[in-house]
């Protein structure tokens, strides 16, 4: 699985405040979770965002954006940021706020059972 690594350290810095983040292999790369749901991930250079439809709309007037296509149709709630939005570690704080702020309003999500063979 190709992702940034460095990326995604420094992505677990910025999470780190948050005692429920978990981390799991999603989308070709690694995604960052609270309580389950989506916030953000890496996959090659670009930062993959979950900011809801509106969010994720208005996120895409800002420079060096676009939508998340890797499935060949966009996914309305979530954008890519390209590595110049995020060189700064300051950049790259705004933007997983603005996800995990979204995520918060989300209910948790409970943890599948495993099916019996």
């Amino acid at each position: 699985m190709a992702y940034n690594e460095a990326l995604a350290q420094r992505i677990r810095v910025t999470l780190g405040r948050h005692s429920a983040f978990t981390e799991k292999k999603m989308f070709g790369g690694i995604c960052f979770l609270i309580n389950g749901n989506m916030v953000c991930g890496t996959s090659s250079e670009e930062l993959m965002l979950r900011l809801g439809d509106e969010g994720a709309q208005a996120a895409l007037q800002e420079s060096n954006t676009r939508e998340m296509d890797f499935t060949g149709r966009p996914l309305k709630s979530m954008i890519y940021v390209s590595p110049e939005g995020i060189v700064s570690d300051r950049n790259l704080e705004r933007w997983v706020k603005r996800a995990a702020y979204f995520v918060s309003t989300l209910p948790p999500k409970r943890a599948k059972k495993k099916k019996s063979k």
